[in-house]
C-alpha cells in the first residue's frame, strides 16, 4: 500500500508512527510506503556525530534510530519511507538499498538526467553531488526509514552540516538540472518504479 501523507508531517511524529507500526505489524500485514514532506528539519543517525552539525541555528536536531550521519529535511524534497517485511520479501538489507537507489537512477534517466551511486558511501550522485539520501533501520525483520530526493528545496541548510559526515559534499536539486520540476510529477514515477520493483500497488492513498 502506498500512503500519501499531505502537508508537512513533523518529524518526530512519525517517526513513532513508523515505529509503532513496525512494532505492531503481524506476518500478514501488508507492506507500505509513505510518501510526505518534513518541516525544516536536521536528524542525526545512530552513529552521527555531533562535530559535523557545524551551525544548525533555529532548525531543529533530533537524534533517531537509521543508519547513517546527519541529513537534512524541508519543504520541497520527497520523504518515501519504506515500512517492508524484509524476511517475507526474501530481501536483505544490502539488496533493498540497491533497489531503492536504483529506483531513484532510473527515474532520473527518464528525465535524462544521468545519476550513480557510489560504494563508499549510500545515495544518489549526480556529477559527484548528492541528490538522494538514504538511511534504514531495521526490527524484528521488517525496514522503516528510508529515502530523501531532493526536488526543489532550499538547498541552504546542507552549508550548516557536513552531509552524511562528509566536509565538503556537495548537494544538488531535480530543480536545477530539470527546470519547473514538481513533486507530483517526480512522485509519481518515483511510486511506480519503487512498487514495481518490490512488488506492491502504485496507487497511492491520501491519509
Amino acid at each position: 500500500m502506498v500512503r500519501r501523507l499531505p502537508g508537512y508531517r513533523d518529524y518526530l511524529p512519525t517517526l513513532e508512527a513508523m515505529r509503532g507500526f513496525t512494532d505492531l505489524r503481524g506476518p500478514d500485514t501488508p507492506d507500505e510506503l509513505w510518501l510526505l514532506e518534513h518541516p525544516p528539519v536536521f536528524t542525526l543517525g545512530q552513529a552521527g556525530r555531533e562535530e559535523h552539525l557545524l551551525d544548525p541555528g533555529a532548525i531543529p536536531v533530533i537524534k533517531v534510530d537509521r543508519g547513517g550521519q546527519v541529513t537534512y529535511h524541508g519543504p520541497g524534497q520527497l520523504v518515501v519511507y519504506v515500512l517492508l517485511d524484509l524476511r517475507r520479501a526474501g530481501l536483505g538489507v544490502k539488496r533493498l538499498v540497491g533497489l531503492l537507489e536504483q529506483a531513484v537512477i532510473d527515474l532520473l534517466a527518464t528525465l535524462d538526467v544521468t545519476a550513480e551511486r557510489r560504494a563508499d558511501a549510500p545515495g544518489v550522485y549526480v556529477a559527484g553531488a548528492k541528490i538522494a539520501s538514504l538511511g534504514l533501520r531495521i526490527r524484528n525483520g521488517c525496514s522503516y526509514h528510508g529515502l530523501a530526493l531532493n526536488v526543489n528545496l532550499d538547498l541552504g541548510p546542507f552549508g550548516r552540516i557536513n552531509p552524511c559526515g562528509y566536509p565538503g559534499l556537495a548537494v544538488t536539486r531535480l530543480l536545477d538540472l530539470v527546470p519547473g520540476v514538481s513533486i507530483p510529477e517526480i512522485e509519481a514515477g518515483l511510486v511506480r518504479l519503487l512498487a514495481a520493483s518490490l512488488g506492491m500497488t502504485a496507487t497511492p492513498r491520501v491519509v
